[in-house]
């Protein structure tokens, strides 16, 4: 991805060098797709025994209490030696895609009759807090709506290169797009109307199913994204797309699910499968279009 030479967002809060409250016990939420990523190495071995699924129960009892029961992970993790000049030039990465999606939803929204307000990105190492809760490496990227602010570790590129083989710039690039995707759902309402309409859902799979129309959605504005990053950019390389297209197959429910367990529960998906996420990002960047992008929320 050609990005050198190029104006950085201003909206970055850069939070590597200092330390959240890993103390901080709020009541938390679902586990995001890169916790479950980082936990589910873990989380594995312990399925096969009722032993381990005591483990589980208690850790997770845990966690939903406040309490981090892999808090020494993530510090040996954060506690990594990190490369400053790498580090650096991938904070300057970062910060240039960020503003490329200023730029491009500006011009988005101004054709709609609105106007953009762009999202502030969090960068930070081992734990931060956020609007929505304490912050910490395993829990990967995430949106908050309550600060509209973008929340990430750059300990997950690693992650996913490591672990999932779905490495690259415009593969990261990805990643901060469907972020900031939630954002656009946001400043258009429909995080807060899904919000309502899981209140009127009974059950659990009824919920997953409008939670994954929401991460399609965000996909499919990550596409809309690409389509105008080399439109008005020039940006992309051979190969970028692809890497786009291989992160969003790699982290898949389906694809994670026969990792994790060797077997697929459809109606546990809050992500979408490998080929509804590449799917609809190819949607979105095919057309260039926001309306391209109606999961049916």
């Amino acid at each position: 991805m050609r990005w050198e030479d190029r104006d950085e967002s201003h909206n970055v809060e850069d939070r590597r060098n200092s330390q959240g409250s890993s103390s901080s016990r709020e009541t938390r939420g679902v586990p995001s797709m890169g916790t479950i990523m980082f936990l589910w190495p873990i989380v594995k071995p312990l399925l096969k025994t009722k032993f381990g699924w005591l483990i589980i129960a208690v850790g997770a009892l845990a966690y939903f209490s406040g309490y981090n029961p892999f808090n020494s992970i993530t510090n040996s993790h954060s506690s990594t030696h990190i490369n400053k000049t790498v580090d650096d030039k991938e904070k300057r990465f970062i910060s240039t895609v960020l503003a490329d999606t200023e730029k491009i939803w500006g011009k988005i929204f101004k054709e709609h009759g609105a106007k953009y307000k762009e999202p502030k990105l969090v960068l930070f190492r081992g734990s931060t807090t956020s609007g929505c809760g304490h912050a910490s490496a395993q829990m990967g990227p995430f949106y908050c709506p309550t600060d509209q602010k973008v929340y990430l570790d750059l300990a997950f590129f690693d992650e996913l290169k490591r672990r999932f083989h779905a490495g690259g710039d415009f593969a990261e690039a990805y990643v901060l797009a469907h972020e900031v995707g939630h954002h656009v759902q946001n400043l258009a309402g429909t995080l807060s109307k899904v919000q309502k309409m899981k209140q009127q859902v009974h059950g659990q799979a009824g919920q997953n199913k409008l939670q994954v129309s929401v991460e399609l959605q965000a996909d499919c504005y990550a596409g809309v994204w690409a389509h105008y990053e080399d439109k008005l950019f020039s940006s992309l390389e051979k190969g970028d797309i692809e890497e786009a297209l291989n992160t969003a197959s790699a982290i898949g429910d389906d694809t994670l699910q026969k990792q994790a367990q060797g077997y697929v529960v459809p109606d546990s998906f809050t992500h979408g499968s490998s080929a509804q996420r590449v799917n609809w990002f190819k949607r979105g960047m095919q057309s260039g279009d926001i309306a391209s992008c109606n999961t049916g929320i």
